[in-house]
């Protein structure tokens, strides 16, 4: 046979594996190399189990082969058939989570040179079992796979309402079959702290308790602690034993738990327990700590000093994000520290809080990792930023050379709802669907390769304001959680969401069937009909004048500009969607639409959203007109509208029907007497 016939032969080979993988749409995350062949396994009988000596997790990876049903008996030596066996750990390997898998007809062999690459490897096989049972055969498969990222994580809030040991195994169990290997643990926030600390007692018998039982209720009201046993308290917090006994689990599965403690910023719990901590100026509410007291680092490194024996991961995260800073301007004590040290302003005073508290860490073999408000000022030397407000603070500290995980608001918040926000339990407000997450790369093709070399991963954060149960926690976690697992370890080429969503319904229905409260995929709703396909209207294209400075458009939610309420395109179930077009100012709406001629009118109407959480409300009052030469106006309608706090997210069109001539159009729409956002998307003129 010719060179020319083999190459031949090759291409159809590799044609029918793409053919049967199509077919085979089994695992997630989807391998990097995964070619299924025709012959089987028969599984009648127990397989000859068979480690190398070099293989010392054995006991977790026998446990995982009796999870998913296997049957075995172990030998000394390595069978050739009706065997299963493990190592030697002999191959070329990018990684030490990476594996082979190799099924053929005489049994099943597993390759990795690092602990987690068997543990990951045995996670696949789970899923193949899953799909074929293991009472029958199994496909003939090659695999090899290695993760594209060393970090796939996932933030679990449990500052805000705390949640209990069992609850967070229950979420481990599922990120470690998915290959996930960081939990970032939110411990501390102004609404409660939750870990013991053995030398500040008062963080646990007091911080971390609070009436009423909802964050937001808290928040609205005095935000007042309580001492543990008061009647009604509510909270709770992680015993040193039960953190250990946590971090054990993790462990086991090949996860890793960053702890954060807050600082300096949503540090109102601490400061509460320990008012020395606070500017002495302020004796009220106050949420950043005092960086100009000795006393603050005293504190903050004896609690450090716990969570390291506590924790043992490589970092630490500091948080770093949101400080208010306003009380360091009138604080002595911080003024004075600012002279002292040379410090320009406030964002350099963080930035040597920063700066102490990572020397201290490093000094006990430890790394920092915080918001990326940490840049703020001067980046430590050795701190690795995550970077949320975007993707802007991640690149600047990958260019200057500091690891960074990616974690961007608008792909990775999973706090907001995903599907039709009046479908879905109170949350922040927002719309984040599957698809959008799934649709993150954190490393695209305009990113110069000496800054995405810095890129470590990317993670999920699921703040926890608004989510009072566990089940709500879960429901908002998965599956979303399971497009991060995909992009963290998969190829970019390999991202295909058709595919991807059909894995995830089958991963939450098996969810739902072992008493999890994932979100249930299959009966997804989807976004918004009116943002599906553009409208053709009268007005499109048409200039739009904005009347006065206190009725333009906020710069944050412009959209498309002044030509926003005329292009045609209908906003989604998220005013972020650059769709919807924000007000602000105290005045409203109030906008005239040039038809360029007198024009015959039937209809005059525009939709608003309310989504009381962030601050975005319907107008109480709209008002139409008309007019033939710009200076004599009609009014055609006037709507009054009952703004009511707490309503669940709602869509409302507000408009006009009859019959007029005009060629100018005045829409104006009132802000309530609440503060915040009126959202417009289109003005449908027909």
């Amino acid at each position: 046979m010719t060179t020319k016939h083999l190459y031949l032969l090759l291409i159809v080979a590799l044609l029918g594996i793409g053919e049967c993988f199509a077919q085979r749409n089994i695992i997630t995350p989807v391998p990097w190399e995964c070619e299924w062949g025709d012959k089987t396994l028969p599984l009648e009988k127990p397989l000859n189990l068979y480690f190398a000596d070099k293989i010392e997790n054995r006991e977790s990876l026998i446990k995982e082969l009796r999870d998913m049903g296997i049957a075995f008996k172990e030998v000394r030596r390595p069978a050739r058939k009706n065997c299963i066996n493990f190592g030697p750990g002999e191959g070329a390997w990018n990684s030490l989570e990476a594996y082979t898998l190799d099924i053929t007809e005489e049994g099943i062999t597993i390759d990795a040179c690092g602990e987690a690459g068997y543990y990951y490897a045995l996670q696949s096989l789970k899923q193949i079992c899953a799909e074929y049972g293991v009472s029958g055969e199994l496909p003939e498969c090659h695999i090899y796979d290695s993760p594209r990222f060393d970090y796939r994580g996932v933030l679990i809030d449990i500052s805000r309402h705390f949640r209990s040991v069992e609850f967070l195994k229950r979420q481990i169990d599922v990120m470690a079959s998915l290959k996930m290997n960081r939990i970032h643990l939110h411990l501390t926030d102004a609404a409660g702290w939750r870990i013991e600390v053995e030398s500040y007692p008062r963080l646990s018998s007091y911080a971390a308790w609070r009436t009423p039982h909802s964050w937001k209720e808290w928040w609205m009201g005095g935000r007042q602690f309580v001492d543990e046993g008061t009647e009604g308290a509510y909270g709770g917090y992680l015993t040193k034993a039960e953190a250990k006994e946590l971090v054990a689990y993790a462990a086991e599965r090949y996860i890793t738990i960053i702890p954060e403690i807050e600082m300096p910023g949503h540090s109102d719990e601490v400061i509460a327990a320990y008012p020395e901590l606070g500017c002495s100026h302020h004796p009220e509410h106050q949420g950043d700590l005092c960086i100009g007291k000795e006393v603050t680092f005293e504190m903050m490194q004896t609690i450090l000093d716990e969570i390291i024996e506590i924790f043992p991961s490589e970092y630490i995260h500091i948080g770093g994000d949101e400080a208010g800073k306003s009380s360091w301007v009138e604080c002595e004590d911080c003024q004075r520290r600012m002279r002292e040290e040379g410090l320009a302003n406030v964002d350099e005073l963080q930035s040597y809080m920063i700066h102490r508290i990572e020397e201290y860490l490093n000094a006990r073999g430890r790394q920092i990792i915080g918001w990326d408000e940490i840049l703020e000022g001067g980046l430590a030397p050795n701190a690795t930023v995550m970077s949320w407000r975007g993707e802007e603070g991640g690149r600047a500290a990958a260019a200057a050379k500091h690891s960074v995980v990616m974690s961007p608001h608008a792909y990775c918040y999973i706090d907001a709802p995903q599907d039709a926000p009046y479908s879905q339990p109170e949350s922040i407000g927002g719309y984040l669907p599957l698809e959008k997450v799934y649709s993150y790369e954190p490393t695209p093709e305009t990113m110069d390769r000496s800054v995405a070399q810095y890129i470590m991963g990317v993670q999920a954060n699921l703040w926890a304001e608004y989510i009072v149960t566990d089940e709500h926690y879960e429901h908002m976690l998965w599956p979303r959680a399971i497009a991060i697992a995909e992009i963290g370890w998969s190829l970019p080429e390999h991202k295909d969401y058709a595919l991807f969503r059909e894995r995830a319904v089958r991963i939450v229905d098996d969810m739902i069937a072992r008493g999890y409260t994932p979100f249930d995929l299959k009966n997804e709703i989807g976004n918004r009909p009116e943002s599906l396909e553009s409208i053709d209207h009268l007005a499109i294209g048409k200039a739009v004048e904005y009347l006065y400075p206190s009725f333009y458009y906020a710069p944050k939610y412009a959209a498309a500009g002044d030509a926003t309420l005329t292009d045609g395109l209908r906003g989604t179930w998220t005013y972020a969607d650059e769709r919807w077009q924000g007000f602000l100012g105290r005045g409203g709406v109030d906008v005239i639409i040039d038809m360029g001629e007198v024009t015959h009118i039937e209809s005059i109407a525009a939709d608003f959203m309310q989504i009381c959480g962030p601050g975005v409300f319907m107008p109480c009052l709209v008002e139409i007109w008309g007019s033939t030469d710009g200076k004599n106006y009609t009014l055609l309608t006037e709507i009054e509208h009952e703004v009511i706090l707490d309503e669940l997210p709602s869509f409302k069109s507000f408009g006009w029907k009859g019959s007029t001539e005009a060629r100018y159009i005045r829409y104006k729409a009132h802000r309530s007497r609440y503060t915040g956002f009126l959202f417009v998307d289109e003005i449908v003129v027909k």
